[in-house]
């Protein structure tokens, strides 16, 4: 049976037929510019119909191969656009990118992507078997007036069969929309989970003595300037919807926290005491954001409701505590504190109580950060006079080192499923914004701005 979900176009909702052969298909069409579409289908071979795992946290974990073939031309129609390529780059790039495939280079292939079939009867396993590719991606193509037909199709290349298959119908501008699109259904096939292929990072840019706020995809791509206030400005921390951006600026002359609303640019002042203001961490529903203020005479840490701007005070001490951040539970908050001579990480509940250390080795421990997974804390500590990254679980317990690099790693923030930390790589002085699995491998350096540091990574994005 195949599944046909119909395309979304703008004041229309989603059209679901089923129909074996295939007819009758329907579609919602309104006037006026019609919304970016995706149609898709999912269809499997019974004898694939169990889903495949891989155990990606197994500490024997190898990275698994995969042949991403060049897409087929279907129909009559030729490759103006030069999709066929397309295809096979992009999601090679991006399955690279997740840390997790090894993907064949194309010259080992033995079959003709021009002219090889998309189908598991028409495929030669064995050729596939012969290169070492445990996986396999094919798929086709056809331009029809003003729209673009893909087909992607992942195929368990031991077994001989299918996996999983789907059909998007979009604009020919939606391509790489497609493309993010399957990466997501080979993750969630193969590893049992969803991607962060829709995701965004947040990061400062400097210039000259002012910096702005800009975003990027995961990929690198897409990358653009949110902020133009020709001032200091940094600090991003994403809201848990990934609407709204809390910030520090000093477009008043003071280090003041913001909240910009993405959708529509609209900026709110969340405090402005007369001393440092600091958004740090926003509760899991939020409704709140943990703040280093120091308008008491101390940096303390506070909790502010974003709607009513009401505060409460979490710690009460002379001493210096910063860089708090909520479990994924809101229950409870990780934080730096030198009460104890040196900064060092400290764990309080929600409400300022219950507060213990639970790091003790080094001299400087800061910038904690909770995975979203909740079993453990990033942070950044000082180690033969160099930053790197540590993590740590919640009872002080499993204190590793992650990055090893010839520099100073600084400001880690997760990605939203803990796969991933993306974090402030300096060397010679040049910093720039590095992505690493959360095992500390797997280097990416995001291209394309030099002088960039406080990245934060956002939650996901995709609302499909």
């Amino acid at each position: 049976m195949i599944l046909l979900v119909g395309r979304v176009e703008a004041g229309c909702g989603i059209v679901i037929k089923e129909n074996r052969r295939n007819k009758g298909r329907e579609f919602c069409r309104a006037l006026g510019i019609i919304a970016a579409l995706l149609l898709s289908f999912f269809a499997w071979n019974p004898a694939a119909s169990a889903k495949v795992y891989i155990d990606i946290d197994s500490p024997a974990f190898q990275k698994f191969p995969v042949a991403v073939q060049d897409f087929r031309a279907l129909g009559e129609g030729e490759d103006k656009e030069g999709s066929a390529a397309f295809f096979a780059d992009e999601l090679g790039k991006l399955l690279e990118m997740t840390g997790f495939f090894r993907v064949i280079p194309r010259e080992a292939f033995l079959e003709d992507g021009a002219t090889a079939g998309i189908t598991a009867p028409e495929i030669r396993f064995g050729d596939w078997l012969s290169i070492g590719a445990d996986f396999l991606v094919k798929g086709g193509f056809e331009y029809k007036d003003d729209e673009l037909v893909s087909e992607f199709r992942l195929f368990d290349v031991v077994r001989g069969s299918l996996i999983t298959g789907k059909r998007y119908i979009g604009r020919p501008d939606d391509r790489k929309t497609m493309v993010l699109k399957f990466a997501e259904e080979i993750l969630l096939a193969l590893v049992g989970e969803h991607g962060v292929f829709d995701t965004k990072i947040a990061f400062v840019v400097k210039k000259g003595d002012n910096s702005e706020l800009y975003t990027v995809s995961f990929d690198g791509t897409n990358m653009k300037e949110i902020t133009n206030y020709e001032t200091l400005t940094i600090l991003p921390r994403w809201s848990p919807e990934g609407e709204r951006l809390a910030f520090v600026s000093y477009l008043r002359g003071n280090p003041d926290s913001y909240i910009l609303h993405l959708n529509s640019g609209r900026r709110e002042v969340l405090t402005d005491f007369p001393a440092l203001n600091i958004p740090s961490s926003w509760s899991p529903d939020g409704k709140e954001i943990l703040m280093v203020l120091g308008k008491d005479g101390y940096n303390d840490i506070y909790v502010i409701e974003v709607e009513s701007k009401r505060l409460r005070r979490l710690t009460h001490s002379p001493s210096i505590d910063v860089s708090p951040s909520f479990s994924p539970d809101g229950s409870q908050i990780v934080f730096v504190s030198n009460r104890s001579g040196n900064p060092h990480l400290f764990i309080m509940d929600s409400k300022g109580r219950s507060v213990r250390r639970i790091t003790f080795e080094g001299t400087n421990n800061t910038s904690p950060r909770w995975s979203p997974r909740g079993n453990e804390i990033v942070y950044v500590g000082l180690v033969e006079k160099r930053f790197q990254l540590f993590t740590i679980d919640a009872k002080g317990g499993n204190n590793t080192q992650l990055t090893y690099f010839d520099g100073d790693c600084f400001d880690p923030s997760w990605s939203p499923d803990g796969r991933y930390l993306v974090f402030t790589l300096r060397r010679a002085g040049i910093e720039k914004v590095c992505i690493i699995n959360s095992t500390g491998v797997n280097l990416r350096i995001i291209e394309g701005a030099d002088s960039a540091k406080n990245p934060a990574w956002s939650p996901r994005l995709d609302s499909d």
